[in-house]
């Protein structure tokens, strides 16, 4: 089971560990957690030794996917999270993008969805210049938080 850190127990007690580990990191919404996230964070995880999520917040998913949004709340979206077993920590973050957190972070790999070019990846700049590398991971084709919600209204 993962660890929740907040922001500040990221520098304090990650930043140990990341030195002799391969450490991986993503981030998003993960409203509703289906089997497209699931895959992707089996991927992400199969790269390094730690997978370290930046989840949005209430208030940046609702920026991100509108007022409706988000379904749960950002403290059971975390809790869900870090009981995956390829999930190692998860810090929530209200900035709207992760770059904070990626600079606080500083993985060795930077991962996104399919839908995202690399040259469009928020962080992969600062990770490449540390040294890092930065991938855009496969996609399951029809797996979507939005087409679940959709799908669930029209019943």
């Amino acid at each position: 089971m993962g660890t929740v850190l907040t922001l500040n127990s990221v520098a304090q007690e990650f930043s140990s560990l990341r030195k002799s580990k391969k450490v991986v990191f993503t981030n998003g919404c993960f409203d509703i957690l289906h089997v497209g996230h699931v895959r992707y964070l089996q991927q992400a995880k199969a790269l390094g030794d730690l997978l370290f999520v930046g989840l949005n917040s209430d208030a940046s998913v609702r920026k991100l996917k509108g007022e409706s949004r988000p379904i749960q709340k950002e403290a059971d979206r975390a809790e869900i999270m870090s009981a995956l077993s390829c999930v190692d920590f998860v810090t929530i973050f209200s900035e709207e993008t992760p770059l904070e957190l990626i600079k606080l972070v500083r993985p060795d790999i930077l991962v996104k969805g399919g839908d995202w070019p690399i040259d469009q990846i928020v962080g992969g700049d600062f990770v490449q210049s540390i040294g890092g590398q930065v991938q855009s991971l496969i996609l399951v084709e029809g797996k979507s938080t939005t087409k679940i919600i959709e799908s669930a209204q029209k019943r």
